[in-house]
Order: structure tokens, then sequence, then C-alpha cells
């Protein structure tokens, strides 16, 4: 009798889409609806700050483009121009809705500017106190927990106050975005330092690093090409917590009239603006730049706290 050999169909091949990928970061993606919506705004957020001199009608900032007779007009109103103003108008009859896209624009390129500016300082001196450790190691941390004792706030003012003094008055209206960004930048570079230089105490310490140091490499190249891509995902979860950080920051500094100036408006610059007209009846003039304003740090911060806890191995 001849065996029979039963020929059975290979298994099916595994599906490749990105829903049934092992990538811890997007089972995590797939698993939380919560998240998805807040990836989903924070993307329209971009989208329209890319392309907000083409979906913003109006010019808002543009003087020979207002027009006085459709101030103070509510939401979903027409006016004297015959054009419709969705989210109304303010007091000097500029569209709020051309307002918001602009304003979002200017607090989105503080918050990703400031970001990567204390991301460049705190980094390196990071790598460096962590490295070599010795008196550059104690004189850094000492200087992070002195600062670390006093409000974001209050140090990016006392900053914007020391720039301001030695800036002349007539130049102070074109540096102010860059004064800003310095100042939440020198504010914000401590948690960087910290955190790269306690993930590089306990690198140093691995095999692959000893390894590097018995075949002769240079202190740079071993921070730079084999400690610093171990750091990624730490650094790329700060940045995100710090762009919601600096965004909220910069309307703060804006709201109390020490930030953007007028020409160049943000969302704390608009808020600021509204706050005024709120308890005459005006209410549009606020709430949809704060709605805005919410929206934005919410997203981000949903979407900075997935990353943190997808990109943690003791929650794998």
């Amino acid at each position: 009798m001849h065996d029979v050999i039963e020929k059975t169909a290979p298994p099916p091949a595994p599906r490749r889409g990105w829903r049934h990928s092992d990538s811890p970061v997007k089972r995590a993606f797939a698993r939380s609806r919560t998240v998805q919506v807040a990836a989903a705004m924070l993307l329209l957020i971009v989208l329209a700050t890319l392309f907000a001199p083409w979906l913003a009608w109006q010019n808002p900032f543009d003087s020979a483009a207002l027009e006085l007779n459709d101030a103070f007009l509510p939401p979903w109103s027409e006016g004297a121009s015959g054009s419709l103003y969705l989210l109304g108008a303010d007091d000097q009859g500029r569209d709020v809705a051309s307002a918001i896209l602009y304003g979002l624009r200017m607090s989105v390129l503080v918050g990703v500017s400031a970001v990567l500016l204390s991301l460049c300082i705190g980094v390196p001196l990071g790598l460096l106190a962590g490295y070599a450790g010795g008196w550059f190691d104690t004189l850094l941390m000492r200087l992070a927990d002195v600062q670390l004792t006093f409000p974001v706030i209050l140090v990016a003012m006392l900053i914007l106050g020391i720039v301001r003094g030695v800036v002349p008055e007539g130049a102070r209206e074109q540096v102010a975005v860059l004064v800003i960004i310095l100042a939440i930048a020198l504010s914000d570079w401590v948690q960087y330092a910290r955190t790269v230089r306690g993930a590089v105490m306990v690198e140093k310490q691995k095999d692959y690093v000893l390894a590097a140091q018995l075949i002769g490499r240079s202190r740079s190249a071993i921070l730079g090409r084999h400690i610093l891509p171990n750091l990624l995902a730490p650094i790329l979860v700060i940045a995100a917590i710090s762009f919601a950080h600096a965004i909220v920051a910069e309307s703060t500094l804006s709201y109390l009239g020490v930030g953007l100036p007028p020409t160049q408006p943000s969302l704390g610059t608009l808020i600021r603006i509204g706050q005024g007209f709120l308890f005459s009846g005006e209410w549009w003039i606020l709430l949809f730049p704060s709605l805005v304003l919410l929206a934005l740090a919410l997203s981000v911060n949903l979407v900075g706290d997935w990353l943190r806890d997808a990109l943690n191995p003791k929650l794998q």
C-alpha cells in the first residue's frame, strides 16, 4: 500500500496592514480612539497653519482690507461688503475666523521654534554632563535646580525684560518673535538636560559603550553615533509635550501684554483683545480663539502622553 500524502494548503500570509504590524506604537495608536481623534485634530490644525493665506478670505492685519462698518457683527452674519463672517467680526471689522488662522500660524511657529531651540541647548548639555561628570555635571545640575524653583512664565518674563532693555526701542517690534522664542527656549531647556543626563549615565555603563571606548572611539563619536540614537524616544516624548507648554506659555505672555505685538498677533493676543469685549456682549471675539487654543493644547498633550506610553518598554 502506498501511503497517501495529504497535501495541505499553505497557511495564509499574515496581513501587512499597519493595524496588524508588530510595532507597539502602531498597535497602541490603533487601540486608542481618543488619540486618533487628537491626532486628526492636530493634523487639521497643522494644515490650517500651512494654508492660512489661502483659507482666510481676508488678511485681518491689512488695514486696507478691513471694513469698519462690519465691526461687532455676530457669527454667521453678512457684512456691508457682502462677505459672510462665519465666526463674526471684532471691533475693527476683522473676520474672526481669518484672524484665528493667522494667529494660530504665529502660535505654532513660536512653539515649534522654541522647542527646537531648547532641544538644541538642553540635549548637548545633558550629553556632556552625563558622560563627563565631574565639576561640569555638578555646576549644570545646580543651575538646573535653581531654575526649576521658578515658574516658567516668571523666567520667560525675566528674560524678556532683560532683552528688551538691551534692544533699542525702535527695533523691539521687529525682533519680538525672536525674543519670545529665545525666552521660552531658555526657560525650557532644563527638562531636556536632566532627562538626557540621567539616560546617558545609564547607557555609558553598557557593553556597547565600553567596547567603543576599548577600540579608541572619540568621546564625540561615542556620544553622537552610539548613545544619542538610543535616547531619541525620550527626547521625542519631551519635545511633543514641551510643544504644548511652549504654545500655552506664549499665549500667556501675549495675554499679559509682554508677548507678541498687535502687528504679529497670536492666539494669546486675540484672547487678550476679546477679553475686553466679553461683558459688553461681543462674546465671539473671545470664545473662538480660546476654543482653538484649548483644542491645540489638548490634542498635543494627548498625543504626547500616548507617545510616552507607547515608547515605554515597561508598558509593552
